[in-house]
């Protein structure tokens, strides 16, 4: 069996990273919660109040452990993971502030080409690291809605789900019998998916309209591309 490896976006950029230790992380994770806990009051998880939940001291310090370790490197304003911590300590108010009253604007994602093993190029958006917290905040709070209404045999950008878990899920399939793959790709699908549709899906059960609407302002970000803006 052939395993095709890939760059990583680190990598593809030139960026050098080294591991934080878990003592290093522990600082920081700690550091940030004495900084979120005096600006949000814990709410019940409901789907009419996942913005509070979004915005909680636990969310939010778990989405910035998750973007530093995940390193990685900046967006258009070039701030790297090491430079966000400095940055929520001086603007963790305003922060917090524009997200609760729905001033936030999401600044739009520098484009990056990744080549492809056809010879091709895929076309990625790098979020800026600030932006990255808030949407990893997001995610965490919506996985544990939509992770049961996916299927069991998709493993991509799934919570403790991994390349071998599709292995192992593929070879159960070639015991019962199956002989034939189809390798398909859509081209530019997540170029094309429809917005209106998407957030009209989000809205059947995402009863916050706040997060819904801070949703639609990612989806409407737009793209920096060699200096230049597209929508």
């Amino acid at each position: 069996m052939k395993v095709r490896t890939q760059k990583t976006l680190a990598e593809v950029n030139g960026c050098p990273q080294r591991a934080r230790t878990e003592s290093e992380w522990y600082g920081v994770a700690q550091t940030f919660m004495w900084m979120c806990e005096d600006n949000i009051v814990e709410v019940p998880f409901d789907k009419e109040h996942l913005l509070e939940r979004i915005l909680s001291p636990d969310t939010l310090n778990q989405a910035y452990k998750a973007v530093v370790l995940n390193k990685g490197c900046g967006g258009i304003d070039k701030m790297s993971c090491e430079e966000l911590l400095p940055w929520l300590l001086a603007n963790k108010d305003s922060l917090i502030r524009s997200l609760q009253d729905g001033s936030y604007r999401p600044n739009p994602v520098r484009r990056v080409e990744i080549p492809k093993d056809n010879g091709k190029k895929r076309l990625l958006g790098i979020p800026t690291v600030v932006d990255r917290l808030v949407q990893q905040a997001i995610n965490q709070t919506l996985t544990p809605i939509y992770e049961r209404q996916f299927s069991s045999r998709s493993y991509g950008f799934r919570p403790r789900r991994g390349c071998h878990d599709a292995l192992r899920g593929a070879q159960k399939i070639i015991d019962n019998g199956y002989i034939y793959v189809v390798d398909l790709d859509l081209e530019r699908f997540f170029d094309t998916v429809s917005h209106s549709k998407l957030i009209e899906i989000l809205s059947r059960t995402i009863k916050d309209g706040r997060v819904v609407s801070l949703i639609h302002k990612y989806l409407r970000s737009g793209v920096i591309n060699k200096g230049l803006f597209e929508a």
